[in-house]
């Protein structure tokens, strides 16, 4: 079998994490708009993606795939210097836009973090929560900055408000964490699928009996949050797996068999034996 090789010596994984190593870097600068009050930040991504990067390869040799940007008129790759956006207003007719463009249509937006208004966290169900930036104030604005971050403190509160990151406009809400400020962007209301089509069962397909067992495993179940200790085990194991196909281990054999659902007939002799399982854990 063939082995595949990196020219450099190092996986993209390593390559990842020294980049990340290396310090963070600013996708946006701007001011938070507080009234009137503008307190210049910095946005830092506040996530890291922790996951195995694969190529794509061919299956007879494990050449690498390579995807080439090429133009429709004449198969010509293009260097991505000379790639430029587009919207297209009628068939093959383009209206160019660049940065400059964007800026224009609202040189305040593009360059604002706008509070609209301010809200309680708990109000805001976590289907809309996307993702999660640091904010950072200048030298200059380190006064305001805390200022409104022991606000959001102090009133409990968080702000709603509006940023633009490229070419789309973000609905996000600003909270004090710690010493920080941070920016989640969450998803507007269009952008949430109805979920009428779902045939969801209603309450009368549950047994009170069963209402009562599954209260007490989740009581039994029950401590408080902390994320320190949940990691992602399954890109550990996948890492295993590929140390074992490495060294010519067959792994076919290992395949653990699909769950099953639970038998509904059996559903209250479950809850007792996984509540009797949760108490035994406990004790010991």
């Amino acid at each position: 079998m063939p082995k595949a090789k990196n020219s450099e010596g190092k996986s993209k994984e390593e390559k990842g994490q020294k980049k990340a190593a290396g310090g963070a870097r600013a996708i946006w600068s701007g001011a938070i708009a507080f009234g009137l009050i503008n307190i210049p930040v910095k946005l830092f991504s506040a996530t890291q993606e922790y996951q195995l990067s694969f190529n794509q390869l061919r299956r007879g040799d494990l050449s690498r795939i390579k995807y080439l940007r090429v133009a429709a008129n004449d198969g010509q790759e293009v260097p991505y210097e000379d790639i430029i956006k587009g919207y297209e207003i009628e068939e093959d007719v383009y209206v160019v836009i660049d940065e400059e463009d964007i800026k224009q249509a609202s040189p305040k937006k593009t360059q604002s973090i706008e509070i609209l208004t301010f809200t309680n966290e708990d109000e805001i169900d976590s289907i809309y929560f996307e993702k999660p930036y640091y904010t950072a104030p200048d030298k200059t604005s380190a006064r305001a900055y805390v200022l409104l971050r022991e606000a959001l403190k102090a009133s409990k509160k968080v702000a709603v408000c509006k940023f633009i990151l490229r070419t789309k406009e973000n609905l996000a809400i600003l909270k004090a964490e710690g010493d920080a400020l941070i920016l989640n962007q969450i998803r507007f209301q269009s952008e949430i699928r109805e979920r009428d089509h779902l045939d969801l069962p209603g309450g009368e397909a549950m047994k009170d009996k069963e209402l009562e067992l599954a209260l007490n495993l989740v009581e039994q179940l029950t401590e408080p949050f902390d994320p320190a200790q949940y990691r992602d085990t399954f890109t550990d194991e996948i890492k295993q797996i590929i140390e074992q196909k490495a060294q010519g281990i067959d792994v076919t054999a290992m395949a653990a068999a699909k769950p099953e659902a639970t038998d509904e007939d059996d559903l209250l002799k479950i809850l007792q034996a996984s509540l009797e399982k949760s108490k035994t854990s406990v004790d010991a």
